[in-house]
Protein backbone atom coordinates (compact mmCIF):
# COMPACT_ATOMS: atom_id res chain seq x y z
CA UNK A 1 0.00 0.00 0.00
CA UNK A 2 2.80 2.43 0.84
CA UNK A 3 4.48 1.59 -2.48
CA UNK A 4 1.18 2.36 -4.19
CA UNK A 5 1.06 5.86 -2.79
CA UNK A 6 4.77 6.60 -3.21
CA UNK A 7 5.11 5.48 -6.83
CA UNK A 8 1.84 4.89 -8.64
CA UNK A 9 -0.09 7.96 -7.45
CA UNK A 10 2.74 10.43 -8.23
CA UNK A 11 3.22 8.74 -11.60
CA UNK A 12 -0.45 9.12 -12.49
CA UNK A 13 -0.38 12.73 -11.32
CA UNK A 14 2.70 13.50 -13.41
CA UNK A 15 1.12 11.80 -16.44
CA UNK A 16 -2.00 13.90 -16.03
CA UNK A 17 0.04 17.11 -15.81
CA UNK A 18 2.08 16.22 -18.90
CA UNK A 19 -1.06 15.39 -20.87
CA UNK A 20 -2.71 18.66 -19.78
CA UNK A 21 0.39 20.65 -20.70
CA UNK A 22 0.47 18.95 -24.11
CA UNK A 23 -3.19 19.83 -24.70
CA UNK A 24 -2.55 23.46 -23.75
CA UNK A 25 0.58 23.66 -25.89
CA UNK A 26 -1.38 22.47 -28.95
CA UNK A 27 -3.75 25.41 -28.95
CA UNK A 28 -1.68 28.18 -27.37
CA UNK A 29 -1.68 31.15 -29.78
CA UNK A 30 -4.11 29.36 -32.08
CA UNK A 31 -7.67 30.57 -32.60
CA UNK A 32 -10.48 28.55 -31.11
CA UNK A 33 -13.87 28.63 -32.84
CA UNK A 34 -17.11 27.21 -31.55
CA UNK A 35 -18.38 24.52 -33.93
CA UNK A 36 -21.12 26.77 -35.36
CA UNK A 37 -18.50 29.40 -36.29
CA UNK A 38 -15.81 27.19 -37.82
CA UNK A 39 -16.94 28.27 -41.28
CA UNK A 40 -16.73 31.99 -40.49
CA UNK A 41 -14.69 32.69 -43.65
CA UNK A 42 -17.77 32.02 -45.78
CA UNK A 43 -19.76 34.70 -43.95
CA UNK A 44 -20.00 37.84 -46.05
CA UNK A 45 -20.78 41.24 -44.53
CA UNK A 46 -22.61 43.95 -46.51
CA UNK A 47 -20.52 45.88 -49.05
CA UNK A 48 -18.24 48.66 -47.83
CA UNK A 49 -20.40 51.37 -49.37
CA UNK A 50 -23.14 50.39 -46.90
CA UNK A 51 -20.85 50.82 -43.89
CA UNK A 52 -22.14 53.66 -41.70
CA UNK A 53 -19.65 53.61 -38.84
CA UNK A 54 -16.69 51.61 -37.52
CA UNK A 55 -15.09 51.24 -34.09
CA UNK A 56 -11.62 49.94 -33.22
CA UNK A 57 -11.59 48.69 -29.61
CA UNK A 58 -8.09 48.43 -28.13
CA UNK A 59 -7.50 47.26 -24.58
CA UNK A 60 -4.36 47.34 -22.44
CA UNK A 61 -2.19 49.24 -24.89
CA UNK A 62 -0.02 50.57 -22.04
CA UNK A 63 3.27 48.80 -22.90
CA UNK A 64 3.39 50.14 -26.46
CA UNK A 65 6.79 50.41 -28.17
CA UNK A 66 7.88 54.01 -28.64
CA UNK A 67 10.39 53.59 -31.48
CA UNK A 68 7.83 53.33 -34.27
CA UNK A 69 7.96 49.54 -34.42
CA UNK A 70 4.88 48.68 -32.38
CA UNK A 71 2.91 46.04 -34.33
CA UNK A 72 -0.50 46.84 -32.85
CA UNK A 73 -0.11 50.54 -33.58
CA UNK A 74 0.82 49.44 -37.09
CA UNK A 75 -2.49 47.57 -37.35
CA UNK A 76 -4.29 50.60 -35.97
CA UNK A 77 -2.58 52.82 -38.53
CA UNK A 78 -3.86 50.58 -41.34
CA UNK A 79 -7.37 50.86 -39.89
CA UNK A 80 -7.01 54.64 -39.60
CA UNK A 81 -5.98 54.96 -43.26
CA UNK A 82 -8.94 52.85 -44.39
CA UNK A 83 -11.44 54.68 -42.15
CA UNK A 84 -10.60 58.40 -42.09
CA UNK A 85 -14.21 59.39 -41.29
CA UNK A 86 -17.19 57.93 -39.43
CA UNK A 87 -14.88 56.05 -37.09
CA UNK A 88 -13.62 56.06 -33.52
CA UNK A 89 -10.72 54.36 -31.74
CA UNK A 90 -11.70 53.35 -28.20
CA UNK A 91 -8.96 52.58 -25.69
CA UNK A 92 -10.40 50.27 -23.04
CA UNK A 93 -8.14 51.18 -20.11
CA UNK A 94 -4.70 50.23 -18.84
CA UNK A 95 -3.42 52.87 -21.22
CA UNK A 96 -0.09 53.08 -19.35
CA UNK A 97 1.90 50.35 -17.64
CA UNK A 98 2.90 49.73 -14.95
CA UNK A 99 1.17 52.39 -12.80
CA UNK A 100 -0.50 54.91 -15.08
CA UNK A 101 0.85 58.45 -15.30
CA UNK A 102 2.94 59.21 -12.18
CA UNK A 103 4.03 62.65 -10.91
CA UNK A 104 6.81 64.33 -12.89
CA UNK A 105 9.49 63.40 -10.34
CA UNK A 106 8.57 59.70 -10.36
CA UNK A 107 11.03 57.23 -11.95
CA UNK A 108 8.30 55.81 -14.25
CA UNK A 109 7.18 59.23 -15.53
CA UNK A 110 9.54 59.60 -18.54
CA UNK A 111 8.61 56.22 -20.05
CA UNK A 112 4.90 56.69 -19.31
CA UNK A 113 4.88 60.09 -20.96
CA UNK A 114 6.80 58.79 -23.97
CA UNK A 115 4.30 55.96 -24.44
CA UNK A 116 1.37 58.32 -24.15
CA UNK A 117 2.90 60.73 -26.67
CA UNK A 118 3.41 57.83 -29.10
CA UNK A 119 -0.27 56.88 -28.97
CA UNK A 120 -1.58 60.44 -29.04
CA UNK A 121 0.80 61.42 -31.83
CA UNK A 122 -0.57 58.73 -34.11
CA UNK A 123 -4.15 59.73 -33.34
CA UNK A 124 -3.35 63.38 -34.09
CA UNK A 125 -1.54 62.50 -37.31
CA UNK A 126 -4.70 61.02 -38.81
CA UNK A 127 -7.21 63.22 -36.92
CA UNK A 128 -8.81 60.04 -35.62
CA UNK A 129 -11.75 60.46 -33.29
CA UNK A 130 -10.77 58.73 -30.07
CA UNK A 131 -11.97 57.86 -26.60
CA UNK A 132 -10.01 56.72 -23.55
CA UNK A 133 -11.32 54.79 -20.54
CA UNK A 134 -9.36 54.15 -17.36
CA UNK A 135 -8.31 50.73 -16.05
CA UNK A 136 -6.79 49.48 -12.82
CA UNK A 137 -3.22 50.30 -13.86
CA UNK A 138 -4.29 53.86 -14.71
CA UNK A 139 -5.45 54.13 -11.08
CA UNK A 140 -1.98 53.07 -9.83
CA UNK A 141 -3.28 49.50 -9.51
CA UNK A 142 -6.01 50.55 -7.08
CA UNK A 143 -3.76 52.12 -4.45
CA UNK A 144 -4.78 55.02 -2.21
CA UNK A 145 -3.34 57.63 -4.56
CA UNK A 146 -4.89 55.99 -7.62
CA UNK A 147 -7.54 58.66 -8.07
CA UNK A 148 -4.84 61.31 -8.44
CA UNK A 149 -3.08 59.14 -11.05
CA UNK A 150 -6.28 58.83 -13.05
CA UNK A 151 -7.00 62.58 -12.91
CA UNK A 152 -3.45 63.32 -14.02
CA UNK A 153 -3.83 61.05 -17.05
CA UNK A 154 -7.26 62.47 -17.89
CA UNK A 155 -5.88 66.02 -17.80
CA UNK A 156 -2.88 65.11 -19.97
CA UNK A 157 -5.01 63.43 -22.66
CA UNK A 158 -7.82 65.98 -22.77
CA UNK A 159 -5.31 68.83 -23.08
CA UNK A 160 -3.30 67.05 -25.78
CA UNK A 161 -6.40 66.25 -27.86
CA UNK A 162 -8.09 69.54 -26.95
CA UNK A 163 -11.39 67.98 -25.97
CA UNK A 164 -13.07 67.09 -22.68
CA UNK A 165 -15.00 64.28 -24.39
CA UNK A 166 -12.00 62.06 -25.19
CA UNK A 167 -11.72 60.68 -21.63
CA UNK A 168 -14.89 59.20 -20.16
CA UNK A 169 -16.52 59.01 -17.72
CA UNK A 170 -15.16 62.39 -16.59
CA UNK A 171 -13.58 62.88 -13.16
CA UNK A 172 -13.45 59.14 -12.51
CA UNK A 173 -17.22 58.92 -11.96
CA UNK A 174 -18.94 55.56 -12.57
CA UNK A 175 -20.94 56.76 -15.57
CA UNK A 176 -22.89 55.86 -17.62
CA UNK A 177 -21.90 58.23 -20.42
CA UNK A 178 -23.34 57.97 -23.93
CA UNK A 179 -22.19 59.05 -27.39
CA UNK A 180 -24.56 58.85 -30.36
CA UNK A 181 -22.22 57.60 -33.09
CA UNK A 182 -24.77 57.20 -35.87
CA UNK A 183 -28.48 56.81 -36.37
CA UNK A 184 -29.22 53.52 -34.60
CA UNK A 185 -25.80 53.11 -32.97
CA UNK A 186 -25.10 54.23 -29.40
CA UNK A 187 -21.82 53.98 -27.48
CA UNK A 188 -22.21 53.70 -23.70
CA UNK A 189 -19.21 54.05 -21.38
CA UNK A 190 -18.83 52.68 -17.83
CA UNK A 191 -15.93 53.13 -15.41
CA UNK A 192 -15.80 49.63 -13.91
CA UNK A 193 -12.63 50.45 -11.94
CA UNK A 194 -14.83 52.50 -9.60
CA UNK A 195 -16.32 49.31 -8.11
CA UNK A 196 -13.04 47.50 -7.42
CA UNK A 197 -10.97 50.56 -6.44
CA UNK A 198 -9.50 50.15 -2.95
CA UNK A 199 -8.51 53.75 -2.37
CA UNK A 200 -10.64 56.92 -2.56
CA UNK A 201 -13.07 57.15 -5.45
CA UNK A 202 -15.45 59.90 -6.54
CA UNK A 203 -19.18 60.09 -6.05
CA UNK A 204 -21.52 62.98 -5.43
CA UNK A 205 -21.65 66.66 -6.32
CA UNK A 206 -18.32 67.47 -4.67
CA UNK A 207 -16.63 65.34 -7.37
CA UNK A 208 -18.92 66.54 -10.17
CA UNK A 209 -20.59 63.13 -10.28
CA UNK A 210 -24.34 63.16 -11.00
CA UNK A 211 -25.49 61.19 -7.95
CA UNK A 212 -24.62 60.46 -4.34
CA UNK A 213 -25.51 56.77 -4.16
CA UNK A 214 -24.25 54.04 -6.48
CA UNK A 215 -27.76 52.56 -6.61
CA UNK A 216 -28.69 55.58 -8.69
CA UNK A 217 -26.13 54.44 -11.27
CA UNK A 218 -28.05 51.22 -11.89
CA UNK A 219 -31.28 53.16 -12.24
CA UNK A 220 -29.62 55.53 -14.72
CA UNK A 221 -28.09 52.63 -16.67
CA UNK A 222 -31.41 50.82 -16.92
CA UNK A 223 -33.13 54.02 -18.01
CA UNK A 224 -30.60 54.58 -20.83
CA UNK A 225 -30.97 50.99 -22.03
CA UNK A 226 -34.77 51.09 -21.81
CA UNK A 227 -35.00 54.32 -23.84
CA UNK A 228 -32.66 52.96 -26.50
CA UNK A 229 -34.01 49.48 -27.12
CA UNK A 230 -34.47 50.47 -30.76
CA UNK A 231 -30.68 50.96 -31.20
CA UNK A 232 -27.58 48.79 -31.24
CA UNK A 233 -25.74 49.62 -28.02
CA UNK A 234 -21.99 49.05 -27.64
CA UNK A 235 -20.93 49.20 -23.98
CA UNK A 236 -17.26 50.04 -23.42
CA UNK A 237 -15.66 49.16 -20.07
CA UNK A 238 -12.36 47.87 -18.71
CA UNK A 239 -13.38 44.77 -16.74
CA UNK A 240 -14.96 41.83 -18.60
CA UNK A 241 -18.13 40.12 -17.43
CA UNK A 242 -17.16 36.76 -18.97
CA UNK A 243 -13.60 35.49 -19.43
CA UNK A 244 -11.74 32.23 -20.01
CA UNK A 245 -8.46 33.78 -18.84
CA UNK A 246 -6.58 34.68 -15.68
CA UNK A 247 -9.09 37.15 -14.22
CA UNK A 248 -11.79 34.57 -14.86
CA UNK A 249 -9.86 32.00 -12.78
CA UNK A 250 -8.23 30.07 -15.64
CA UNK A 251 -4.56 29.05 -15.21
CA UNK A 252 -2.06 26.95 -17.13
CA UNK A 253 -0.40 23.78 -15.85
CA UNK A 254 2.87 25.72 -15.79
CA UNK A 255 1.30 28.27 -13.45
CA UNK A 256 0.32 25.47 -11.09
CA UNK A 257 3.80 23.94 -11.14
CA UNK A 258 5.78 27.20 -11.15
CA UNK A 259 3.63 29.70 -9.21
CA UNK A 260 6.53 32.11 -8.61
CA UNK A 261 6.46 33.00 -12.31
CA UNK A 262 3.46 35.17 -11.43
CA UNK A 263 5.98 37.55 -9.83
CA UNK A 264 8.77 37.04 -12.37
CA UNK A 265 8.92 34.80 -15.44
CA UNK A 266 12.46 33.77 -14.50
CA UNK A 267 11.44 32.24 -11.16
CA UNK A 268 11.13 28.68 -12.48
CA UNK A 269 11.06 27.00 -9.09
CA UNK A 270 8.91 23.84 -9.23
CA UNK A 271 6.36 23.64 -6.42
CA UNK A 272 3.96 20.82 -7.34
CA UNK A 273 0.74 20.62 -5.33
CA UNK A 274 1.82 23.50 -3.09
CA UNK A 275 2.06 25.68 -6.16
CA UNK A 276 -1.64 25.15 -6.86
CA UNK A 277 -2.60 27.15 -3.78
CA UNK A 278 -2.06 30.47 -5.57
CA UNK A 279 -4.17 29.63 -8.66
CA UNK A 280 -6.90 28.17 -6.41
CA UNK A 281 -6.90 31.33 -4.32
CA UNK A 282 -7.21 33.51 -7.43
CA UNK A 283 -10.00 31.29 -8.78
CA UNK A 284 -12.17 31.04 -5.66
CA UNK A 285 -11.34 34.18 -3.64
CA UNK A 286 -9.47 36.45 -6.02
CA UNK A 287 -7.41 39.58 -6.02
CA UNK A 288 -9.29 42.86 -6.36
CA UNK A 289 -9.11 42.61 -10.14
CA UNK A 290 -10.44 39.03 -10.36
CA UNK A 291 -14.04 38.02 -11.04
CA UNK A 292 -14.04 35.89 -7.90
CA UNK A 293 -13.29 38.85 -5.60
CA UNK A 294 -16.36 39.97 -3.67
CA UNK A 295 -16.31 43.53 -5.05
CA UNK A 296 -15.91 42.41 -8.66
CA UNK A 297 -18.48 39.66 -8.16
CA UNK A 298 -21.02 42.15 -6.79
CA UNK A 299 -20.45 44.55 -9.70
CA UNK A 300 -20.70 41.77 -12.28
CA UNK A 301 -23.93 40.40 -10.79
CA UNK A 302 -25.65 43.78 -10.74
CA UNK A 303 -24.56 44.74 -14.27
CA UNK A 304 -25.71 41.41 -15.70
CA UNK A 305 -29.06 41.75 -13.94
CA UNK A 306 -29.58 44.96 -15.89
CA UNK A 307 -28.15 43.76 -19.21
CA UNK A 308 -30.17 40.53 -19.20
CA UNK A 309 -33.35 42.59 -19.52
CA UNK A 310 -32.37 43.58 -23.05
CA UNK A 311 -31.19 41.93 -26.28
CA UNK A 312 -29.39 44.69 -28.15
CA UNK A 313 -26.13 44.96 -26.17
CA UNK A 314 -22.51 44.39 -27.17
CA UNK A 315 -20.27 44.66 -24.10
CA UNK A 316 -16.56 45.14 -24.85
CA UNK A 317 -13.76 45.15 -22.24
CA UNK A 318 -10.01 44.66 -21.89
CA UNK A 319 -8.19 43.61 -18.69
CA UNK A 320 -7.35 40.05 -19.78
CA UNK A 321 -4.59 40.12 -22.39
CA UNK A 322 -6.25 38.15 -25.14
CA UNK A 323 -9.23 38.14 -27.51
CA UNK A 324 -12.53 36.47 -26.60
CA UNK A 325 -16.19 36.39 -27.62
CA UNK A 326 -19.16 35.08 -25.65
CA UNK A 327 -22.85 35.10 -26.51
CA UNK A 328 -25.15 34.99 -23.48
CA UNK A 329 -28.92 35.43 -23.32
CA UNK A 330 -29.11 37.35 -26.58
CA UNK A 331 -26.23 39.74 -25.86
CA UNK A 332 -22.54 39.68 -26.77
CA UNK A 333 -19.65 39.95 -24.32
CA UNK A 334 -16.13 40.44 -25.62
CA UNK A 335 -12.57 40.83 -24.40
CA UNK A 336 -10.15 42.87 -26.51
CA UNK A 337 -7.18 43.25 -24.18
CA UNK A 338 -4.10 42.25 -26.18
CA UNK A 339 -3.05 45.73 -27.24
CA UNK A 340 0.51 45.33 -25.91
CA UNK A 341 0.62 42.07 -23.91
CA UNK A 342 -0.67 38.54 -24.36
CA UNK A 343 -1.55 35.86 -21.83
CA UNK A 344 -3.13 32.41 -21.70
CA UNK A 345 -6.81 31.99 -22.55
CA UNK A 346 -8.60 28.67 -22.21
CA UNK A 347 -10.55 27.39 -25.19
CA UNK A 348 -14.10 26.09 -25.10
CA UNK A 349 -16.57 26.49 -22.28
CA UNK A 350 -19.05 29.25 -23.03
CA UNK A 351 -16.70 31.01 -25.44
CA UNK A 352 -17.47 31.29 -29.14
CA UNK A 353 -13.96 32.46 -30.00
CA UNK A 354 -10.66 32.78 -28.11
CA UNK A 355 -7.12 33.68 -29.14
CA UNK A 356 -3.88 34.58 -27.37
CA UNK A 357 -2.33 37.02 -29.83
CA UNK A 358 -1.63 40.74 -30.18
CA UNK A 359 -4.45 42.63 -31.83
CA UNK A 360 -7.82 44.28 -31.33
CA UNK A 361 -11.47 44.05 -32.32
CA UNK A 362 -13.29 46.10 -34.92
CA UNK A 363 -17.06 46.60 -35.05
CA UNK A 364 -18.58 47.66 -38.36
CA UNK A 365 -22.10 49.09 -38.38
CA UNK A 366 -24.10 49.01 -41.64
CA UNK A 367 -27.12 50.82 -43.02
CA UNK A 368 -29.31 47.73 -42.46
CA UNK A 369 -28.55 47.99 -38.68
CA UNK A 370 -26.24 44.96 -38.73
CA UNK A 371 -23.10 44.98 -36.58
CA UNK A 372 -20.22 42.78 -37.74
CA UNK A 373 -17.28 41.83 -35.54
CA UNK A 374 -13.80 41.52 -37.05
CA UNK A 375 -10.78 40.36 -35.05
CA UNK A 376 -7.58 41.99 -36.34
CA UNK A 377 -4.29 40.47 -35.18
CA UNK A 378 -0.58 40.86 -35.74
CA UNK A 379 0.37 37.88 -37.93
CA UNK A 380 2.74 35.39 -36.36
CA UNK A 381 6.17 35.16 -37.96
CA UNK A 382 5.92 33.06 -41.10
CA UNK A 383 2.13 33.24 -41.20
CA UNK A 384 0.09 34.29 -44.20
CA UNK A 385 -0.22 38.02 -44.66
CA UNK A 386 -3.70 38.32 -43.22
CA UNK A 387 -4.91 40.17 -40.18
CA UNK A 388 -8.58 39.16 -39.82
CA UNK A 389 -8.82 35.82 -38.02
CA UNK A 390 -12.53 35.90 -37.15
CA UNK A 391 -15.65 37.59 -38.48
CA UNK A 392 -19.18 37.29 -37.17
CA UNK A 393 -22.51 39.07 -37.49
CA UNK A 394 -23.60 39.98 -33.97
CA UNK A 395 -27.29 39.19 -33.89
CA UNK A 396 -29.62 41.38 -31.86
CA UNK A 397 -33.30 41.95 -31.17
CA UNK A 398 -34.36 45.57 -31.57
CA UNK A 399 -37.64 46.98 -30.28
CA UNK A 400 -39.20 49.46 -32.74
CA UNK A 401 -39.06 53.01 -31.45
CA UNK A 402 -42.86 53.27 -31.51
CA UNK A 403 -43.11 50.34 -29.06
CA UNK A 404 -40.87 51.80 -26.38
CA UNK A 405 -42.41 52.20 -22.93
Amino acid sequence: MLLYFLIIIPTLFATFLLFSYWQEWKYRRKPYYKMADVGWRTCTPPPDDEKVYTLAMLGDIGAVATDGSDPVLGLLQDWQKQNPTNSIAVFLGDNLYPVGLPPEEHRHRPLAEERLKTILGQLQQYSTRSLFLSGNHDWNKGRNDGYDYMLRQEKYITEALQSQEVYLPPNGCPGPETIQLADGLLLLVINTQWWVQRGPKPIGASFNCPYNDIEEFYLALNDVLRRNRHQRIIVAAHHPLYSNALHGGKFTVKQHLFPLTAANKRFLVPLPILGSLYPFYRKFFGAYEDMSHKKYKRMRKRLLQVFHRYNNIIYVAGHDHNLQHFEKRGNHYLVSGSGSKTSFVKKGGNATFTLEQHGFMVFNYYSNSEVWLEVHVVPEEGALNTEVVFRKKLESILVPQTERV
